[in-house]
This record gives structure tokens, sequence and C-alpha cells, in this order.
């Protein structure tokens, strides 16, 4: 998604969330605590989450926030994408920089073997960053020979495949102006190769994709029709039976183990599988980037918002984990 400039701004933390805070040794993180109570709305099933819950401001010191990705420990990553930074808020409430080199990292999700997947857009390329975030490894880089229009998110399969979506967005860092590929894609990379198959052509823009925890489903949002679909997912990332799930787009997206879908945007949407509204969240900023479940029991909801990030308790779990779970 697009981001804003950048800015230098204070840190708040909910101190009652946690009893450890600790930042890393990087200047960028020497940060200010202070508590700020959140005023918003929010309404859905009983069962899904406490009506008195409100979303909890756990840092607005970044540029533009997106793309995280909790791992098996439930510690969340995020990435600062016009600050070129990935960032670690780990289960204890630490708050450290993970790494300061990131190919502009938007969406990201974690593989089987621990290791962070990462649409690098400043390339135009998909990474594997080691777990303790020193290295990095490029995936993918072109298709056939051309340059991604930017992969946006992604999400693995059970097998280690990688879907993601690649949208075009001109990114001030660029020397190109224009897309070197026709038309807006969804794509599919087969574990173990380095060239990726087109499995979706028909969407305007997609952006956020996200799958159902037994590997079924596919669901994809098509921000530039205002629209999510649901696909189902055959022999080799095959997409089939494109249906219209809501006639609402999204730029992030997360399941639940309830098969719940979390579009966000203007807050967080919440839709049963049957594609109906049952759940808001406000988040008082310009924009609600992207989400994931985290924490130790995968049921805290972290939400990339702007120039800040939240969690938000729930009483549901997120979708298993599929890429170290499905055979």
């Amino acid at each position: 998604m697009n981001f804003l400039p950048k800015a230098c701004l204070t840190v708040l933390l909910p101190l009652s969330l946690f009893s450890a805070i600790h930042f890393s040794n990087s200047p960028r993180a020497n940060l200010t605590i202070s508590i700020q109570p959140m005023d918003t709305i929010t309404h859905g099933p009983a069962n899904l989450f406490d009506p008195q819950t409100k979303p909890q401001l756990v840092s607005k010191q970044f540029a533009f926030t997106e793309g995280p990705a909790a791992n098996t420990h439930g510690d969340v990553f995020f990435t600062d994408q016009p600050n070129n930074s990935i960032w670690k808020y780990a289960t204890d409430g630490k708050l450290t920089l993970f790494s300061n080199h990131t190919g502009r990292s938007n969406g990201m999700y974690f593989d089987k073997h621990g290791n962070l997947l990462t649409c690098a857009d400043e390339q135009n390329q998909i990474w594997s960053i080691a777990a303790d975030g020193t290295k990095y490894k490029v995936l993918i880089n072109d298709y056939n020979g051309h340059k991604f229009n930017g992969p946006n998110d992604l999400w693995v399969d059970g097998r280690g495949g990688i879907f993601f979506t690649d949208p075009y967005y001109q990114r001030d860092y660029w020397t190109r102006k224009h897309p070197e590929i026709d038309g807006e894609k969804v794509y599919y990379l087969p574990p173990g190769q380095t060239q990726a198959i087109m499995v979706s052509d028909k969407l305007k823009k997609p952006n956020g994709i996200a799958g159902t925890s037994d590997g079924k489903y596919l669901y994809v949002a098509d921000i530039g029709g205002d629209k999510t679909y649901r696909f189902t997912i055959g022999a080799n990332g095959a997409l089939t039976e494109q249906q219209l799930f809501t006639a609402q787009g999204s730029d992030g997206m997360t399941l639940d183990d309830e098969g719940n879908v979390y579009l966000t945007g203007k807050g967080v949407s919440i839709f049963n599988p049957k594609g109906e509204k049952v759940g808001w969240i406000e988040i008082a900023e310009p924009w609600t980037a992207n989400l994931c479940f985290g924490g130790k029991n995968r049921d805290v909801l972290f939400i990339t918002a702007s120039k800040a990030v939240y969690t938000f308790q729930m009483k549901v779990k997120g979708a298993s984990k599929n890429a170290s779970k499905q055979k």
C-alpha cells in the first residue's frame, strides 16, 4: 500500500499489558514510554471478543507500518517500509529492531523452517530472511525476465509454496516509472523453484492474501475493485472457482480458527465464512494496513495502522500455522 512520509514520533506503550519492556541498542529505539488510552468503537459476537475491549497502542514512532507476521513462539514481526526496517514485538513486550536492511519489505510470512519470507519491493523480489536477521536469500527476482510490479503480500501453503500478489504502486525509490508486466496479478512460487506461475489475472489490483487452515481455499482482496474473492486451491497452486466473498476490498487480511476473515482499510472488519459482516474494530488512525494473530496463545490481534501498531485481545485464536502443520 502507499505510505506516508518519514516522521520522528514518540512511542507509547501500554505498560499494563506487559511486565518487561526492553528496546534494542539502535539509536532509533531510544523511545519515550507513556500510556495513552484509546476511545474507539467495537462490536461483534461475544465469542469473538469482549465488547469492552479497546485497541492498545503499542508504538507510534514509525513512518508507515505493514506486513505483520508471527513466528511459532507468538512473537510478531512487522515492517516500517519507508524506513527500510523490520521490528520485532516479542510476547514479553520487548520491542526491538530486527533488521534495517530489508529490501523495503512489505507483506511477510514465516515458513516452516522459521525463515521470514518477505515481499521486498525495492527490487521487486521475494526474500527469505534467516531467523536471526543476519542473512537473506532472494527466492525470486523476475517473471520471464521482467521485473514484477512490486510483490505486496504473501501466504505460504502446507508444501512450502508461496502465493503472492503483485499490484503496482509507484515508489519514489524506483528508477523506473512504468510497469514491465501487463496487468496486476496473483502468482504462485512452487517449493524449491525460482520461477513463478501466474495463477490469476482476473483482479484489478490484488493486495491482501490469506489461506484457510486446511489449505483448500485462498482469499484475495482486490483493493482496486473494492471486493474480496475466494478461490479453490488445486494442484501446483492452481486457483479455480473464483467466488465473490464480499463487496469490500482490503489492504491486508488474516483468518481466525473459526474461519472468520479480517479485512483492513478503515479499521478492521470481520466477516464470517459466509461473507457476512459480523464484527468491527475501529482504529483511530487514517489507514489500517494489515494484521495478524500473535502472542503466546495466538489470541492477540496485532494491527499495523499508518504510523502506529496496536494490539487487541480476542477470544478466538489465529488460524493454525499452515506451513508447519499441513502435510
